[in-house]
């Protein structure tokens, strides 16, 4: 249904609500309030805080209009409980008409200076015997253009009565699991008697938006691992005498990720299995041991690659530990012969290890018998990238590598078609990184401590969140950072590095700063990805409170890789108390897992799918405020309804249709 067949929506404010996504009638009833005016509880303003917006009672002495700067504002004189205050509203000479001596509500927000003077500005107002419109708990829409609260608030009431989403899990799950009816919910989300209301009515609708995301993952990805056609000869005995050429002890939980994968081979069905663990718990020591039970066994192993820097670091570990093996590395700028001899190679069976970028998946790349696929930093890669190369092999085994730890309520949506194994614990020699927030006025020593740090032969990163500012000044571009440490950090050896160079310059600046040939690097987050400079002891993030946690936690893993002490500095550009709660999480927590979750919490599910690649996946609910168990209820009942032998073809249909860009999904 067109939002212009409600009333006093004209063409111009359809454009306004197009600007917030709603589009129709059905999108207008999931436009979710931001917030909520909680007028159930009238409140003293004496003791309120300064900027707080609350409901009181008072009585209205005087009003008049004044003059401030050639301006006029009207000025009331009042009084609650002997406190005497003023109300000013500026811009509105109408309220003077409508504001006289009496009693009066009055919502709005203080102005408390020190306990000294307070004051409220702008309040909404109404007679107190009246009191029609500041009661109960009222909806505050997102808003855009010319849209006001009133007209939103107008618009969802009338949406309500003429279309409502109705539930698409099946009749006998919902009384199973006692799930609250759907069309309910949407009423009270937007007309709540209670805060209790609110609770009830977001984890019923998220429950229904998650059921609904879970199910179109099963429906693009396949539900289920197939049939085994590889089979393995490696032994037990083959797979620890390859462990042993580590100059370390394998971790209980590296120990755990590789018999995992050991038993998973030998299996009935082939694997298809997410390994995820915290920065620095071995991860690809524990791939590598899988593809050696390929290699061992007579097939050719594939190992997938974000960028040209990992995949060249992987392919020198590959070549470290697989020196009896045929080898080879397959990039985008791989010389035009090299490529053909690696293709041709690739085809007859007589190269067993491959490790390459997207390059590997073009559509000329084959394979004699490919088994083992490794697809490193899962997260850079969309679900169809993945396949594409697994499925240049029949029945390929596949390994998906997280290096971002992911919230178990999460794994349980994007994988749960995957077996998962996660690494707990760390190497004994991974030291604690010690985490600072830098306030501007130690600024300056920060830096001359780095400078310190560079002559004693210590390397550091300078992270910035863009490559360009803003207009407000606010955040400073990684070029302009570029040029003040070079001003201030004369005889360091400063390096840049952003998403704009050309790859090949990219790689050269990388390995240079790999090969110590400079002290700092001053980059943009494409540093995030798996980067292993061990003599790298310094990190410096700037505006630290732009990114989410866990993207912190993955730049702060770039250094403490080498014997000596490292250090995580972090620099706010908003110091609000909800930055430094964010940024608190990071400085007390080494717990990637606990980070993630943590980041779930205050971001919001929405917020962790890619928007560029997946458009409004899960946005619609990031308003929403509801406990984990709703999404584990979600994939319960997802489970139920595709092995239970329900009819859900009117699922699978609205399921593929609303998600059907999950294809290239990424999680941020």
């Amino acid at each position: 249904m067109k939002l212009t067949e409600l009333k006093y929506i004209s063409e111009k404010r359809e454009k306004d609500f197009n600007k917030l996504g709603v589009f129709s009638c059905e999108d207008l009833v999931r436009l979710y309030p931001r917030d909520y005016l909680d007028l159930t509880h009238v409140s003293l303003i004496t003791g309120a805080e300064h900027n707080s917006q609350i409901l009181i009672s008072c009585e209205v002495l005087n009003a008049e209009i004044n003059r401030y700067s050639r301006k006029q504002y009207v000025r009331a004189l009042c009084q609650q409980e002997g406190c005497i205050f003023t109300a000013v509203w500026f811009n509105q000479p109408y309220v003077l008409q409508k504001l006289k001596p009496g009693r009066y509500l009055f919502y709005g927000r203080v102005q408390n200076r020190f306990g000294m003077s307070v004051s409220m500005v702008n309040p909404s107002f109404e007679p107190e015997e009246s009191n029609k419109n500041l009661k109960g708990i009222i909806p505050v829409y997102p808003l855009a253009g010319s849209l006001t609260q009133k007209v939103v608030r107008d618009a969802v009431r009338q949406a309500l009565t003429k279309v409502l989403p109705s539930t698409l899990i099946p009749a006998p799950l919902r009384k199973k699991y006692e799930v609250i009816p759907l069309t309910e919910s949407y009423r009270r989300i937007h007309a709540p008697a209670s805060q209790e209301d609110i609770k009830k009515a977001s984890a019923r609708i998220a429950l229904e938006e998650y059921f609904l995301l879970i199910s179109a993952f099963r429906v693009i990805k396949g539900y289920g691992n197939g049939v085994r056609l590889n089979n393995y000869s490696v032994t037990e005995s083959d797979v620890a005498e390859f462990m042993s050429r580590f100059p370390f002890s394998f971790t209980a939980g590296q120990r755990a990720a590789v018999r995992d994968i050991f038993e998973n081979v030998h299996s009935p069905s082939q694997m298809n299995r997410l390994l995820q663990g915290d920065v620095g718990s071995g991860k690809t020591a524990v791939a590598l041991a899988g593809m050696y039970m390929a290699v061992q066994s007579g097939y050719q192993a594939a190992m997938l690659a974000p960028t040209e820097v990992l995949a060249s670091q992987n392919f020198a570990l590959i070549q470290k530990y697989f020196p009896e093996r045929r080898c080879a590395l397959l990039v985008g700028s791989t010389a035009a012969a090299e490529k053909r001899a690696v293709k041709l190679s690739l085809k007859n069976g007589e190269t067993d290890i491959i490790c390459g970028t997207h390059a590997l998946i073009q559509g000329d790349v084959e394979f004699k018998n490919l088994a083992f696929v490794v697809c490193d930093e899962q997260q850079r890669f969309g679900v169809a990238q993945r396949a594409s190369l697994a499925d240049k092999g029949a029945g390929c085994d596949v390994l998906i590598m997280s290096a971002t730890p992911i919230p178990r309520t999460l794994s349980l949506i994007f994988y749960g078609d995957l077996d998962i194994t996660t690494i707990k614990d760390k190497p004994a020699a991974r030291q604690e990184i010690s985490t600072s927030i830098i306030p501007a006025g130690k600024y300056e020593d920060m830096l001359k401590y780095i400078a310190r740090q560079a002559k004693l032969g210590r390397q550091a990163y300078f992270v910035c969140p863009k490559i360009d500012g803003d207009d407000e000044g606010t955040v400073m571009s990684v070029t302009e950072l570029f040029e003040e440490l070079k001003s201030k950090m004369r005889g360091v050896r400063i390096a840049l590095l952003h998403g704009k160079m050309k790859e090949k310059d990219k790689n050269a600046v990388m390995q240079a700063f790999k090969d110590h040939k400079y002290d700092c690097l001053v980059s943009t987050t494409v540093i995030e990805v798996g980067v292993d400079v061990p003599n790298a002891t310094v990190m410096v993030i700037y505006n630290a409170d732009r990114f989410g946690l866990s993207q912190l936690h993955q730049l702060r893993g770039r250094v403490g890789r080498g014997a000596e002490k490292s250090y995580c500095f972090l620099l706010m550009g908003s110091d609000t108390p909800q930055a430094r709660e964010r940024l608190s999480v990071i400085k007390n927590n080494s717990d990637g897992f606990k980070i993630a979750e943590a980041d779930l919490e205050l971001r919001g599910g929405g917020d962790f799918m890619g928007t560029r690649q997946s458009g409004r996946v899960l946005s619609e609910i990031k308003n929403l405020k509801f406990p984990a168990s709703a999404i584990f209820t979600a994939k319960a009942i997802s489970d139920e309804a595709f092995s239970g032998g329900f009819e859900i073809s009117a699922l699978r249909r609205a399921a593929f249709e609303k998600y059907k860009s999950l294809e290239n999904v990424v999680l941020n």
